[in-house]
């Protein structure tokens, strides 16, 4: 636990909080620009199953953005290279690769198997996906998206919340953006733990 004595020490968290995000299953959807950042502070505060769902490879246009990744990984799959150095990260904390893409012949089996859904996906039809089976299984969904410089999040489908298609009831075609990585890592360290938010 010294690992994580910081958090420890906060007023309201302690050792029971920490030892909630240990036994919490997290299911991180896209390894990009928003995915990476996600995966790294989940794994930094000791999530204890992260699951990461990508079949993208890396590419040297990903590096200014995706920083897990190095010139070395370029052509990789992203979900081996992102483990790989998650794995240093923490230790402790156990990864599940899914290389492939959500589709509807998957995303039940998949997401059945987790606590929570983070959404780092970069289009609405996986949005739309994911938002439906939650709300079959009765899963938290947390929502992020960016786009230049603006961003939003959400979390959704959690103890009588709405869900991304009440948010969205038709199908945007415009930008939907989400803001800072901490924002989109927060709501998934709420949840876990039954934090109140900020």
């Amino acid at each position: 636990m010294n690992r994580y004595d910081r958090h420890i020490r906060l007023e309201g968290f302690g050792i029971e909080k920490q030892e909630m995000l240990q036994s919490a299953a997290v299911l991180v959807v896209g390894a990009g620009g928003l995915g990476v950042p996600v995966l790294q502070y989940l794994t930094a505060m000791g999530v204890g199953r992260i699951g990461i769902a990508e079949e993208d490879t890396v590419s040297i246009t990903n590096l200014q953005r995706q920083v897990i990744y190095t010139v070395a990984d370029e052509g990789k799959p992203k979900i081996d290279a992102a483990i790989a150095r998650l794995e240093q990260l923490n230790p402790e904390t156990v990864f599940v690769p899914h290389p492939q893409y959500l589709s509807t012949a998957n995303a039940l089996d998949i997401i059945g198997a987790y606590d929570i859904v983070i959404d780092c996906s970069d289009n609405f039809g996986t949005r739309y996906l994911i938002n439906d089976a939650c709300v079959i299984l009765g899963k938290p969904f947390v929502y992020g998206s960016i786009f230049r410089y603006e961003g939003q999040v959400s979390v959704l489908n959690h103890n009588g919340s709405g869900t991304y298609r009440c948010l969205f009831p038709n199908r945007v075609m415009r930008p939907i953006v989400t803001m800072s990585v901490y924002w989109v890592s927060f709501p998934a360290l709420s949840a876990a733990t039954r934090l109140p938010r900020p």
